[in-house]
């Protein structure tokens, strides 16, 4: 079975946080040296993080900057993609898309959805009580289809809503949350679960 790679959207400025999220932190970690720990753990290799608004350079990862940030998330998503086609020596069959700015997801999500593509899946979304949310696994036979669809900030979503029968979701409210860090409301939030996560465990 060929390899899974993972790709951490982190060019967002956080106009609403003050600063750029990837460069936020959290728990002694900036949010995109989170981001690229969940995909690792979660199993992908190699593992791209597209920048923007700020520099990012994290041990383990490839740094991609999107010149087209400010267009939104669709501009980086397709940066990810055409950058792991064009350089990735694996052979990737396919890439897991992390968000920086959702710490709580769990590693066990990313194994979850390289399971479902190990099982046949060609696209699988993390679901959350049902819901389809972070983060979104894509085939490579997908990834031309899904740059072509991609734009403003809405990711892989126009691809998805024209291609539902392609879609496998897979629950993964068990294994951690996918809020946003949008505001300094959110990262209060955020940084108040770690906390209580971190004393649950033995």
């Amino acid at each position: 079975m060929a390899t899974v790679a993972g790709i951490l959207l982190a060019a967002g400025e956080g106009s609403r946080l003050g600063r750029p999220k990837a460069l936020v932190e959290l728990g002694g970690q900036t949010l995109a040296e989170r981001g690229v720990a969940l995909l690792r753990a979660g199993g992908a290799d190699p593992v791209l993080v597209v920048t923007g608004a700020a520099a990012v350079e994290i041990d383990g990862a490839r740094a991609v900057h999107n010149p087209d940030w400010r267009s939104g998330m669709g501009s980086s998503l397709a940066a990810g993609l055409r950058a792991l086609d064009e350089t990735d020596e694996t052979g990737s069959g396919a890439a897991v898309i992390a968000l920086a700015d959702q710490p709580l997801v769990g590693a066990e999500a990313v194994r979850r959805l390289i399971a479902a593509y190990q099982a046949g899946a060609s696209v699988a979304v993390a679901a959350y009580a049902g819901k389809p949310r972070n983060p979104v696994l894509i085939a490579r036979e997908h990834w031309a289809a899904v740059t072509e669809l991609a734009a403003g900030d809405t990711g892989a979503r126009p691809f998805l809503r024209a291609h539902p029968e392609l879609v496998t979701l897979v629950e993964c409210g068990d294994t951690g949350s996918p809020d946003d860090v949008d505001t300094p409301e959110d990262l209060a939030r955020v940084r108040t679960a770690t906390t209580f996560r971190s004393a649950a465990k033995p």
